[in-house]
């Protein structure tokens, strides 16, 4: 593998394919679920917003709402603050960690020979990797990676995932689209039921048609709600932007074969992950079922 252009496009996707569903045991599997409710964060939105935020500190709903992006307001101001008044952010890292990594233990089983092999690359990418203007990454590479080999790899990926995450957010606000608006081109490009995306982020149906009259009013959308060429050549500009930020860190720090071969173990292990049915699909992570799907949607 030669690190051109196309190819870093096709690496960068292949990469977030496979590093998707390792991240996202610690939304979907029960150990997680359980490590959240345990360390007294209460239902499942609060321990969503307290575990994927507890990195940045016992923030304001104003920093969740402006890292996350793509939430309604009211639904971040439901769990955050109050989340650190059940259970203080340091001992939610711990929480997550531990659950994340039972769970990986439990629906991949090649995690534990994997990650001997992939934390070390991962590692030299996570160190190289810019965290200007990324602070969901930047506060993930500065949590100290667990003992277990396993939790450091589950660590190392949610570390990069967000390094794609905080690009993409970067790109579509550069590009004038909202939270809600990105779901609702997200969902009309991609024939995904509107609900899934519109009920799992807060947003009302009100909310949803405001958004799409002001895609419509942009030239985004046609009379019947359908992507124009413009949006679709807009998204397409979007998805490649953040592929092309996304593959610097891995450039710079792996020889192109090295990161055939990180990319080939996660392959193995998200393989895993999907088959044990832990992921639903469709979700609202915009996440594909095949890892061959070129879906793109605010992460």
């Amino acid at each position: 593998m030669s690190f051109d252009t196309d190819v870093n496009a096709r690496f960068a996707r292949r990469a977030w394919q496979a590093m998707e569903p390792v991240h996202a045991v610690t939304y979907f599997a029960a150990e997680c679920r359980e490590a959240h409710r345990e360390v007294g964060l209460r239902g499942f939105w609060m321990g969503y917003f307290g575990a994927r935020a507890a990195p940045l500190g016992a923030v304001a709903a104003g920093v969740v709402e402006a890292a996350f992006y793509n939430f309604h307001p009211a639904m971040v101001r439901r769990s955050v603050p109050d989340a650190w008044s059940y259970a203080a952010p340091e001992a939610v890292l711990r929480a997550r960690a531990a659950g994340a990594t039972a769970a990986l233990r439990r629906v991949a089983p090649s995690a534990s020979g994997a990650a001997a092999e992939l934390v070390p690359l991962l590692a030299r990418v996570v160190a190289v990797a810019d965290g200007a203007g990324r602070p969901l990454f930047a506060a993930n590479r500065d949590v100290p990676a667990p003992e277990d080999p396993v939790g450091a790899l589950w660590q190392a990926t949610t570390a990069l995932r967000e390094h794609r995450g905080d690009g993409h957010v970067a790109l579509l606000a550069a590009e004038g689209l909202d939270g809600c608006e990105a779901h609702v081109l997200f969902a009309a490009a991609e024939g995904v039921p509107p609900a899934t995306l519109r009920d799992n982020r807060g947003w009302s149906e009100d909310d949803w048609r405001a958004a799409a009259a002001r895609l419509a009013a942009r030239g985004l959308l046609d009379p019947a709600g359908a992507p124009t060429a413009e949006a679709r050549a807009l998204r397409a500009h979007l998805e490649s932007r953040t592929d092309t930020l996304a593959v610097r860190p891995y450039r710079a720090a792996l020889a192109p074969a090295e990161a055939d071969r990180a990319v080939a173990l996660l392959c193995v292990l998200a393989d895993e992950i999907l088959a044990s049915g832990t992921i639903p699909f469709p979700n609202p992570m915009g996440l594909p079922a095949r890892r061959d799907r070129t879906r793109g949607v605010p992460r």
